[in-house]
C-alpha cells in the first residue's frame, strides 16, 4: 500500500511539473553544416526535461558538455571502427580508457550507460560489409568495458534496424529473425542476454508507409483507427506495438528470453516527402507520449518502453539515398527552434518546447537570384550545382517549399548554399546571376535560412568554396 501511494504521487508530481515521460531519450546527430553547440544542447534537454540522449560518435568535446548534468549518454562507435576494433583489442582498450573512463572522472563524470557498437549494420544495402566484424567488435568492447571495471553499469549493445526479423503477414507470433543472419543474430542475442546488455531497435512506421503507398496509414500512427492485425487472441492497432512483440517473438525462439528491449529510434520526419509534414510528425509524436506516458507497453510486455525519439534537430547533410525526409528529422530545426508543440510529458497540452538559447546567427542576409537574369536557361547549370553541394530537399514534391515559382527555386537554392558555406562572398557569384540581400525571401511556407555561428566562431568554408567554383568553372 506504502508502496502504491509513493508511485501515485510521483505520478501526480509528474503531472505538476510537466516533467516528460520517464526515461525519454532523443538521439542527436551532427551531420549539419554547422552543429549546435553542444552547451546548448545541454540545456535544450534540460530545459524540455530529458535525461537521455544518443550519441553517433564519441567525440571527446561533445561528451565532455555532459559532466555533472546528470544526463544519461548513449556513445556511438561509427561502423568505419567495426573492422579495426573486432582485431585490434589494444585499440579498443584505448577506446575505452580515453572515451569512456576519463569521462566518468570529468568535473563530476559524465553519466555513460551504453555503448552502441555500429549503427544498424545488417541493412541490406550494406550487402553483408559487416557481418564478420560486428559480433567481434561487440564482444571487445565488453571485454573492455569489464577489464576496466566498469562491465557491470556500462553496456554495450548494437542499435539494429527492424528490418532484421519479420513475420510477413502472419502477424508477430510468426516472427523470427531474417534467414540469411539467423545464426548470426542468435548468437548476438544470447550474447547480449547473457552480459544483460539490451537490444537496441530502430523502428519507423513512417518508413513503412513511405515504401508501401498500400501500407494501412491508420497503423502507423496511435489514434485506434484502421483494421489493425489480429494474431490469434491479439488485436494490435499501432505498428509499434506490433513491431516490438515480433521482436520478442524472434528472440525467444533464438534462446534470449531475458534480454530488455529498447526503441533506439522512432520518430516523424518533417519535409522531403509529401507524407512528411510538422502536421503528421505532430500527430505521430502527440499519440506515442500519450502511450509512453500510460506505461501501457505491448500486449506481450505490459508497462514501462525505453525510447530514444529521433531526432533532436535537422541534419542538412545527411545522405538523401534513402529519401529526401532524412536531412529533416528534427523535432527542431537546425538552429535549435521548435517547429511544431510537442508535450513530452505525454499529457497532450497544447505548448512548444523550449528551443536553444543564445544561439548567435550569422548576418542576416541572403543570396538569391538577381532581378535582372531572364534567360532561365543559363541558371539551371547553376542552379543544378547549387543544389548538389547544398540542400534542397525543401524544394521536392510535397516539400514545404514546392509551389515557389521558377526563381525562387533559383534563389532558395542559390541561399542554402551561401549559407552552408558560411555566407562567403564566393558563395554567392554563380557566374554573376546572383546577388546578397537584406531582404528575407522566406514565405509563410518556405523558410530561407541564415546560418548560426559556428562553435568556434570561425568561418570554416574557404577551401570548399574555392573547390566548388573550380567545379563550376569547370560546368560553365
Amino acid at each position: 500500500m506504502a508502496r502504491a501511494m509513493v508511485l501515485l504521487w510521483a505520478c501526480y508530481s509528474a503531472l505538476l511539473t510537466g516533467t516528460c515521460v520517464n526515461g525519454l531519450g532523443v538521439n542527436w546527430g551532427t551531420q549539419t553544416s554547422t552543429p549546435l553547440d553542444p552547451k546548448y544542447v545541454v540545456q535544450m534537454l534540460k530545459d524540455n526535461k530529458i535525461n537521455k540522449v544518443k550519441l553517433f560518435d564519441s567525440d571527446h568535446w561533445t561528451v565532455h558538455q555532459f559532466a555533472g548534468t546528470g544526463i544519461e549518454v548513449m556513445l556511438g562507435i561509427p561502423n568505419l571502427n567495426l573492422k579495426k576494433f573486432s582485431k585490434d583489442y589494444d585499440a579498443v582498450q584505448d577506446y575505452v580508457k580515453e572515451n569512456v573512463s576519463d569521462h566518468l572522472r570529468d568535473h563530476g563524470g559524465v553519466k555513460i550507460k551504453y555503448i552502441a557498437v555500429g549503427n544498424e549494420p545488417f541493412l541490406k544495402a550494406y550487402k553483408g560489409e559487416y557481418e564478420k566484424t560486428i559480433f567481434p567488435a561487440l564482444k571487445n568492447v565488453q571485454k573492455a568495458l569489464n577489464e576496466a571495471g566498469l562491465g557491470n553499469k556500462i553496456k554495450a549493445t548494437i542499435p539494429q534496424n527492424a528490418d532484421v526479423y519479420n513475420s510477413g503477414t502472419a502477424g508477430p507470433s510468426a516472427g523470427n529473425f531474417r534467414p540469411e543472419i539467423r545464426d548470426l543474430m542468435v548468437k548476438i542475442s544470447r550474447f547480449l542476454d547473457e552480459n544483460n546488455c539490451p537490444f537496441i531497435v530502430n523502428i519507423y512506421p513512417f518508413l513503412s508507409l513511405y515504401e508501401n503507398e498500400d501500407f494501412p496509414i491508420e497503423f502507423a500512427f496511435f489514434d485506434g483507427g484502421g483494421q489493425g492485425v489480429q494474431d490469434r487472441n491479439i488485436h494490435y492497432t499501432n505498428m509499434l506495438d506490433a513491431n516490438l512483440d515480433t521482436l520478442t517473438y524472434s528472440l525467444k525462439k533464438a534462446g534470449a528470453n531475458k534480454v530488455k528491449i529498447i526503441v533506439g529510434e522512432i520518430g516523424w520526419p518533417t519535409d522531403g516527402n509529401q507524407h512528411a509534414n510538422a502536421k503528421m510528425a505532430r500527430r505521430f509524436y502527440n499519440g506515442l507520449l500519450k502511450k509512453l506516458a500510460s506505461n501501457k507497453g505491448t500486449p506481450l510486455h505490459p508497462g514501462y518502453i525505453e525510447v530514444y525519439l529521433f531526432s533532436l534537430t535537422d541534419e542538412n547533410q545527411k545522405s538523401v539515398a534513402p529519401g529526401y525526409f532524412e536531412r529533416h528529422w528534427g523535432i527542431f530545426r537546425y538552429d535549435g527552434q521548435p517547429k511544431f508543440p510537442i508535450d513530452f510529458s505525454g499529457q497532450g497540452n497544447e505548448k512548444m518546447p523550449v528551443g536553444a538559447k543564445n544561439v548567435t546567427y550569422l548576418s542576416h542576409q541572403w543570396c538569391v537570384l538577381n532581378d535582372d537574369v531572364k534567360n532561365m536557361s543559363k541558371v539551371r547549370v547553376t542552379l543544378d550545382y547549387a543544389c548538389s553541394l547544398g540542400d534542397c530537399t525543401s524544394l521536392s514534391y510535397g516539400s514545404s517549399c514546392n509551389r515557389l515559382s521558377e526563381r525562387m527555386n533559383a534563389s532558395y537554392a542559390f541561399n542554402m548554399y551561401y549559407q552552408m558555406n558560411e555566407q562567403s562572398v564566393e558563395a554567392c557569384d554563380f557566374n554573376g546571376v546572383a546577388k546578397i540581400t537584406n531582404r528575407n525571401y522566406s514565405t509563410q511556407e518556405c523558410l530561407f535560412p541564415v546560418e548560426i555561428m559556428s562553435a568556434a566562431g570561425k568561418n570554416l568554408a574557404g577551401t570548399s568554396v574555392l573547390v566548388g567554383l573550380l567545379s563550376l568553372l569547370a560546368l560553365s
